[in-house]
């Protein structure tokens, strides 16, 4: 695989986030309904698409446990298949849960459904109570000692970002809020100009929209590109933009170190359309690494 710039995913990829916003998930359903779903759920959100804000994700979980109340008797791997067949994220779970249940119980479950006070829980337990005074602006009335953001262990070595920085243009494409994207960025030690990143905050649409990864091939210039993600949506990302940008190639590489794993993971990935699949983000410069036709050191990489 030749390319000229790298754009990374971060959670899954840079920081491992299973303690922290897949734990928020879990628990901000559990503080506000009394019910939650399996932290291994969660992939099956992940894998359904549509599902790169993880606010979005807990909506939908809480959709689920509420339906589940009413009598809805489907499992949540038969609940994520049938959002994927509605097209994916919140809007394919509200579908789903609409045409599971009758008018009566389709009322009780939306005036149950709060999702501005699930978004609340999870940036409490998230953050924690000092930064959520921060960068919330309230005050914090759930009992939560320490923010799960601090259970981040960092999955990228140094000396890959070194590497990949000496040779190619770098640049990060992640759902996380801007502040939040830079403290997992400083905590890896991945210092970037304002313009070769994308986070939720510059970009409405979300991954697997490819606006944000032309962008960013655009301000490199690459011919290349090779975008490394651990998601279904994250892959779906370099397909949308190989047909949005014929001009340049988008190579998805999937890693192993976020939900998926495994040959199941492997064919998962592989049907959705990634290059390559690699166990870890540490392994990206080997796999670009072909002494015939490795890329020059390009000026002014970071």
């Amino acid at each position: 695989m030749n390319a000229d710039a790298v754009v990374l995913d971060v959670d899954g990829v840079l920081v491992d986030v299973a303690d922290s916003y897949r734990r928020a998930i879990v628990e901000s359903v559990a503080h506000v309904y009394d019910d939650t779903i399996a932290k291994a759920d969660v992939q099956e959100f992940k894998d359904a698409g549509g599902f790169n804000n993880d606010w979005e994700l807990t909506d939908a979980a809480a959709l689920y446990v509420l339906a589940r109340r009413e009598g809805l008797a489907l499992s949540v791997e038969t609940f994520t298949d049938r959002i994927a067949a509605t097209g994916g994220g919140l809007s394919g779970a509200e579908t789903v849960v609409l045409d599971s249940l009758d008018p009566a119980e389709r009322e009780r479950v939306m005036s149950a459904w709060d999702s501005g006070r699930l978004r609340d829980i999870f940036q409490q337990l998230y953050l924690g109570p000092d930064l959520y005074r921060e960068l919330e602006g309230g005050e914090p009335d759930a009992d939560v000692a320490a923010g799960y953001i601090h259970d981040e262990p960092v999955l990228v070595e140094r000396a890959t970002l070194e590497t990949l920085g000496e040779r190619y243009d770098v640049g990060v494409l992640t759902g996380r809020p801007g502040a939040e994207a830079d403290i997992a960025l400083d905590r890896v030690g991945l210092d970037l100009p304002a313009d070769h990143r994308f986070t939720m905050d510059d970009w409405e649409a979300g991954k697997p929209d490819p606006d944000a990864l032309v962008t960013l091939a655009e301000r490199f210039d690459a011919d290349s590109v090779a975008f490394v993600g651990d998601t279904l949506d994250d892959v779906h990302t370099a397909v949308n933009a190989s047909e949005a940008d014929p001009s340049r190639t988008y190579h998805g590489v999937g890693v192993f170190s976020g939900g998926l794993g495994g040959e199941d993971g492997r064919r998962k990935f592989e049907r959705a359309g990634a290059s390559a699949v690699v166990d870890s983000v540490n392994d990206l410069p080997a796999l670009l690494d072909d002494a015939t036709d490795r890329p020059e050191p390009r000026d002014g990489a970071d």
